[in-house]
């Protein structure tokens, strides 16, 4: 399946950061945001895109050529006058024909399965497929009604709280039929939410909604840039960063997976559930310079909280296999009456 960037807008709300540069190109964490995208949608499989340019269009050219050096085959349609999402794409109709395609935005951070999502779209044959997250506060965002199926029956645009109807965020990401894409007049704006959208509803077409499992966020003030760089940093958003942004594995940590047994034991706060256990094992003559350790006969055992999740791992190394199973086990029982 083929997919289209939409990379045409100027990021007005963000120029407090980006200045000039399209908002696309903007940075995050060593890689610009469309860069970030282009990987994800390389490791999903899709390799023929199409960028739907307007404002400064010459710079994406400059920054990507023709993608070969990203594992892609990248082409380019600038717009001479605005056309709105919908009229953006159907620019690109030439690349895209009569085949079902991807359509994800080039600011937006992601790192959803996207090749889930069309594998959805092909099963539920709609005419179009939206991906969904969940929103606590979705004030800023198109909300989607849903059925039991999980078919899209309506949508409420940035709605205040009296107009919330749902958490399901419609996040700009579509797998689109050619049906769909018929619609949409030819050099005129059209909008996906505010035109093409209610227009295959009022004519009965399927929309199907999934609910994406993963990170997303739209990038469209500063607060939310910042946010995702933090997030990226923590890991809450998986990108592919450059090695000087990628939080180095120790040594010491490649070392305790060679353990003879190894048990992870989920935690709410890492560092207030080892604090509890070195107090309870104060007195046992454990040593508390590499986390905890107790010696054993032959080998040892090792607590410690783990670097990229919320979790504390209990490694023990002896002789008896099942002898040092047993013993992680009785560790994590310790870890998990704590409940911290």
């Amino acid at each position: 399946m083929k997919a289209v960037i939409l990379a045409g807008g100027e990021g007005t709300r963000l120029k407090a950061v980006t200045g000039d540069t399209p908002k696309p190109l903007v940075p995050l964490l060593g890689r610009s945001m469309m860069e970030h995208i282009l990987r994800l949608l390389r490791r999903c499989g899709f390799t023929e895109v199409c960028a739907a340019l307007r404002y400064h269009a010459a710079d994406f050219e400059k920054a990507f050529s023709d993608g070969s050096q990203l594992g892609l085959r990248l082409c380019y349609r600038v717009e001479d006058e605005p056309l709105g999402t919908a009229g953006a794409v159907k620019n690109c109709e030439d690349f895209y024909g009569d085949e079902d395609f991807l359509l994800i935005s080039g600011d937006a951070a992601c790192d959803y399965d996207l090749a889930a999502l069309a594998a959805e779209h092909r099963a539920r044959g709609a005419a179009v497929t939206v991906a969904l997250t969940r929103e606590s506060v979705p004030l800023r965002f198109g909300l989607a009604v849903t059925d039991a199926a999980g078919d899209i029956r309506g949508f409420v645009e940035k709605p205040d709280w009296g107009r919330v109807v749902s958490d399901l965020v419609n996040t700009g990401i579509y797998v689109l039929s050619p049906r769909a894409m018929a619609r949409v007049p030819r050099g005129v704006p059209f909008d996906f939410a505010r035109d093409l959208f209610p227009l295959l509803l009022r004519e009965g077409e399927k929309l199907a909604g999934v609910v994406c499992e993963g990170y997303w966020c739209d990038v469209g003030t500063p607060a939310s840039y910042y946010r995702c760089c933090a997030d990226a940093l923590e890991g809450r958003l998986r990108l592919e960063l450059p090695e000087a942004f990628s939080p180095p594995r120790e040594a010491a940590e490649e070392r305790r997976e060679r353990a003879a047994a190894i048990r992870d034991f989920p935690c709410r706060d890492r560092a207030a559930t080892m604090t509890a256990l070195s107090g309870l094992m104060l007195e046992m003559g454990a040593d508390y310079s590499d986390g905890i350790r107790f010696p054993l006969a032959a080998g040892g055992v090792h607590i410690f909280p783990r670097a990229a999740r919320s979790a504390v791992a209990v490694a023990v190394d002896a002789p008896d296999a099942e002898f040092a199973a047993s013993l992680a086990l009785d560790a994590g029982e310790i870890i998990k009456a704590l409940d911290l």
